[in-house]
This record gives C-alpha cells, sequence and structure tokens, in this order.
C-alpha cells in the first residue's frame, strides 16, 4: 500500500509545500495554504498517462496553419455568442462561473437544447431527476440530449467514448473525484488534475467543454488560479437575487476580445436575450425627481443607458455620514464626494449620500462620473434636472471634466432613445448625431448648463 502524503497546497496557484506557512513563496499570496493528502506515486502515474493520450504534433510554417478548424460554432443563444465572439470553438474548454441560484445551469441547459447535434450534460452535484424536471420546465428534452449523474472522472469519460457527444457539461469541476489523485474531492489537487484531464479529452476529441465552477464569498472563482490558466475561456455570470437581469462577461477568451457583454433576463420560462437593454433599464423610469440622471455607459462595445439615483440626508446629531453605493465603486463615490465638497464648496461632508443604479446594473467605468456628481447636486439643490438630458464625463481631481473613448456610441443612443440634450467634456471630439451637445470644462460649468445652484458648506 502506497504511503499518503501531507501536503500544503496554495489554492491560488496550486504549488505545493511540505509545511504549513502564511505566504506562499511561488504567487505571494496571503494565507492560502490549504492542507491536503496526496499519493505521489498516483498523480504522476495519471500525469504521464494523461499526457500520453496527446500524439506529438509537428512544426509547420505558420502561414500553413488550417484556421478552418477552429472556427466559433453558435451555440443558438445570441447573447452567449456576442460574449464568445460567434461560439464555441471545437476543442476549446469554457469555465463559467457564478453565484448559487443566479441561473448557470439554466443557462446551459438551454444551450444544450439549441444545439443541433449530441450533447452530454453530467451532473455532480443535482440528480437526474431535478435535471429533468428543471429541463421540462425549460423545454429542453430533446432524443439527442444525454444525461449522467456521476462524480468520477473516469466513468465520465466513460461515457464520452460510448456517446461521442459534440458538446460536454460539466456541473461543476468542484465536485467532480479522480481515484487516481488520492485526495479528497474539491481539493487543490482534485480540482486540478480533474481540469488538466479534460481539457487534453477536448483536445483530443476535437469537442468544446464547459467546466461550471463554484465562486467565493468575495466573488471570485474557487479553487486553484491555474483552473483560470488552463482553459480557454473564462465567463462570469452575474445578476442580483432581487433582479431579472442577469450579466454575462467574459473575463479571458484565447478566440475573441473581452470586451463585449452579454444581457438575459430571467423569466418563468428561463433566460430570455435582452436585444435592447437601455429601452429595458428606463421603462419605469420617473422624471421630476430630484437626484435622477440618465448615464450613456459603455460596457464593452455595448453602449447602454442607465439611471443614476442619489438621495441624501442631513445627519442628525453627532452620528458619522453614510455612504452607500449600490451599482457603483463605493471608493469612487467617496473620491467624488471629495471633490464636490472642495471644488464646488457643496454641502456633502455632513449629509448621508444613497447612491444607485436601476435595474441591477454595475458601473465600473469612470464615465459615467459626471453624471453621479450632477445627481448628487441635484439631490443636495432639491432641483430635478430637465427630463431629456444625459451625462458622461470622467471627473478629475481638480472638478475638471475629462474626456471618455467612444462619444459617438454614447451619443447615438442617447439619441435614440429620445434624449435631445447631451451634457459632455469640453474636449470630446465632435459627432453627427441628432442631439444638441452642451460642452464643460468642469464642475461648475456643469452646474451652470443646468441651472444648478447649491447653499455652500460652512467651512
Amino acid at each position: 500500500m502506497a504511503r499518503l502524503k501531507l501536503v500544503y497546497n496554495c489554492s491560488d496557484c496550486g504549488a505545493s509545500f511540505p509545511k504549513w506557512a502564511g505566504r506562499c513563496t511561488s504567487c505571494g499570496a496571503w494565507n492560502t495554504l490549504v492542507e491536503d493528502v496526496e499519493d505521489p506515486a498516483n498523480d504522476i502515474s495519471s500525469l504521464a498517462a494523461g499526457v500520453a493520450l496527446l500524439a506529438a504534433s509537428p512544426a509547420q510554417r505558420i502561414g500553413d496553419v488550417d484556421v478552418s478548424h477552429g472556427s466559433p460554432r453558435s451555440t443558438g443563444i445570441p447573447e452567449l455568442d456576442r460574449v464568445l465572439g460567434g461560439g464555441l470553438v471545437p476543442g476549446s474548454v469554457t469555465l463559467l462561473g457564478g453565484e448559487p441560484g443566479v441561473g448557470k445551469s439554466t443557462l446551459l441547459l438551454q444551450a444544450l437544447a439549441a444545439w443541433p447535434g449530441r450533447t452530454l450534460y453530467v451532473s455532480a452535484e443535482e440528480s437526474a431527476q431535478q435535471v429533468r424536471l428543471r429541463a421540462e420546465r425549460l423545454g429542453a428534452v430533446r432524443p439527442e440530449l444525454w444525461l449522467l449523474a456521476e462524480t468520477v472522472l473516469p466513468h465520465v469519460l466513460a461515457a464520452l467514448d460510448e456517446l461521442q457527444p459534440e458538446l460536454v457539461i460539466i456541473d461543476s469541476i468542484q465536485t467532480l473525484v479522480d481515484p487516481e489523485l488520492g485526495s479528497a474531492p474539491g481539493s487543490v489537487v482534485q480540482v486540478r488534475g480533474c481540469a488538466h484531464k479534460l481539457v487534453m479529452e477536448a483536445k483530443r476529441r476535437n469537442v468544446p467543454v464547459i467546466l461550471v465552477g463554484h465562486v467565493t464569498k468575495e466573488g471570485g472563482l474557487a479553487g486553484p488560479r491555474v483552473l483560470e490558466h488552463v482553459v480557454d475561456t473564462v465567463l462570469q455570470f452575474e445578476g442580483e437575487r432581487h433582479h431579472a437581469l442577469r450579466l454575462l462577461r467574459a473575463s479571458k477568451h484565447r478566440f475573441g476580445p473581452t470586451t463585449e457583454l452579454g444581457l438575459f433576463e430571467m423569466i418563468e420560462a428561463g433566460l430570455h436575450g435582452v436585444p435592447d437593454p437601455s429601452a429595458l433599464f428606463l421603462a419605469d423610469r420617473q422624471t421630476g425627481i430630484a437626484g435622477s440622471v440618465v448615464v450613456p455607459t459603455l460596457e464593452g462595445q455595448r453602449p447602454l443607458m442607465v439611471e443614476v439615483q442619489v438621495l441624501v440626508n442631513e445627519v442628525k446629531g453627532e452620528a458619522p455620514p453614510r455612504r452607500s453605493a449600490q451599482g457603483l465603486d463605493p471608493g469612487r463615490l467617496a473620491m467624488l464626494l471629495a471633490v464636490l465638497d472642495q471644488r464646488t464648496k457643496s454641502p456633502v461632508g455632513k449629509r448621508d449620500v444613497y447612491a444607485s443604479v436601476v435595474g441591477g446594473v454595475r458601473i465600473t467605468e469612470p464615465g459615467a462620473d459626471l453624471g453621479l456628481c450632477l445627481a448628487i447636486l441635484s439631490a443636495l439643490a432639491n432641483t430635478p434636472l430637465p427630463p431629456h438630458v444625459v451625462a458622461f464625463g470622467e471627473v478629475g481631481l481638480g472638478g475638471e471634466i475629462r474626456q471618455v473613448p467612444h462619444a459617438s456610441r454614447r451619443l447615438a443612443e442617447a439619441a435614440r432613445l429620445g434624449f435631445t440634450r447631451a451634457i459632455v467634456p469640453a474636449k470630446s471630439p465632435d459627432v453627427d448625431v441628432s442631439i444638441g451637445v452642451e460642452r464643460v470644462a468642469n464642475l461648475r460649468d456643469a452646474m451652470r448648463a443646468l441651472g444648478l445652484t447649491v447653499a455652500p458648506s460652512d467651512r
């Protein structure tokens, strides 16, 4: 009987150490070493057996490489194809992460139902009956969709040999076990070893494979970071539990850009693509309310019109003011409040500030700075902004308004939805759109353009 070895594996990079330490010397991460038990003989032999599956590739001139075999194949879901750059590439491995209940299994079942050939769904977490009930609700039951409720990797590979599917879903990689690795299920060794074998199988069979990954409480993918390195594509499925909107992004994609965004709406029959998200975000907007402004933001190459709302409240007593940001970076909100306090003398220091992006979307680009500042000033002055005005631009620490990329796309989207006036940075390039453009160099110019007057602070 082989002796098992006690090791400590880094959950970020997968490096192994004989004893615990507070810091991984391989990647520099702190508190990432996790105790594990592994059989070194089995680990080496299984890795050698996996490498033997791949035939040696001959060297060739780069001009002689046939690129037709790497053409993406449509999944049948337009929003998913948008993020993937046209579809799934044969032999590629995609890692899909997201919080529990966000709709990962629903999205993949719909993709399997839309795929024209034979597909295999490996459920390592739910029973076959649970998956069948979900498939019936989604209308995804079809003869060429095969289901395997299995957690043992050799049994999964045997099913691949028997069925020869054209698309494989593994739900999830953290619950798959390879007995040869001699480690506990979900450990760094198991996740890393199973992922390596599945990647080699995908390349050998020229079949696309999608792995479902768990996420940590911080929102990152669980397991070793090497898991993200060995796959071709990493997708993040995001959304608030109390909102129907779901967002699909690519943080890594070897076959195309990572700037596209897919939007879905969760309905009774599953996930429905949103072809016009701006109209969805503004459908319930009420005009004439102080602290509200529409911002043309950009998610990848896709312009989105979102409503930013701000509520301010005077602090009573000696309690410190609260700052709450939903759908916005809290650090960015704090910085902009400091800029407003210093450059416009606005009385934000003794007031609670609650800022929110309506609809469940999250804004990460600085182009929303000007709109957020105008919403704060509107709330302070208790003066509603004109209903057909949009604003975008980055705000610097000096209160200046800096230009942001793709102004023409933002303005064209605003004009399409009926907005007639836009407050933009002074250095924005000229664009030929049917909307009135007003250029401002700083926050005070923006306030004068909209007639906002705020009583200065007592400092």
